[in-house]
């Protein structure tokens, strides 16, 4: 088992459909049954709620993050094992990758869009070294999927670098591929 937590990026919106909510807590429920601490940006509203409150209800540990001014606004879930107050979003991401081994998107807007992919970026330049996934709940991520496949296509990225994640779509794969042993990815700079 590894030994940190699985960190969790996904939606803060509440307006979003049910299939997605049910999702959020399969995994966490999943993560919690399998004995991993749970690390996301500490929310409790939306996607990022419903995880966290999953996770509680079976059992698992939790942590979340999160910056000074979102507690400030009461954006923080009250229930979770840990509370992690940070001075700032960009202190918070960082917080979050060094608290985990893995980390799984769930759907989510720009912010969760920018986390995936910095995360993504930070495995490519060797600052990061554990699995991502992107867990493409009722085909969500397919837009940004295809995307990706035509910068690989035009040779914005190497071929090599879709190994930098891997695509699930159920809560058992989607930790599956979180924990799964892989050899050390090594890309060099020069494209």
């Amino acid at each position: 088992m590894i030994s940190k937590g699985l960190t969790v990026y996904c939606a803060s919106s509440v307006t979003i459909d049910e299939v997605y909510f049910k999702a959020a807590r399969d995994l966490g429920a999943e993560i919690a049954r399998r004995g991993y601490t749970l690390i996301t940006g500490a929310g409790s509203m939306g996607l990022m709620g419903a995880v966290n409150d999953a996770a509680i209800a079976a059992g698992g540990r939790t942590v979340g993050v999160i910056p000074q001014f979102m507690v400030d606004r009461g954006w923080h879930h009250r229930g979770l094992g840990e509370l992690k107050i940070t001075e700032s979003m960009h202190i918070r991401k960082e917080l979050m990758a060094s608290l985990s081994s893995a980390a799984i998107a769930l759907p989510g807007g720009i912010g969760t869009f920018e986390e995936l992919l910095e995360i993504i970026t930070w495995r490519q330049l060797g600052l990061y070294d554990g699995n991502i996934v992107i867990y493409n709940v009722d085909g969500y991520y397919d837009n940004l999927l295809a995307m990706l496949d035509t910068a690989v296509d035009l040779h914005f990225m190497k071929t090599d670098h879709k190994r930098l994640w891997t695509v699930a779509t159920t809560a058992p794969d989607a930790v599956d591929a979180a924990i799964r042993e892989e050899e050390p990815m090594n890309f060099s700079a020069k494209f």
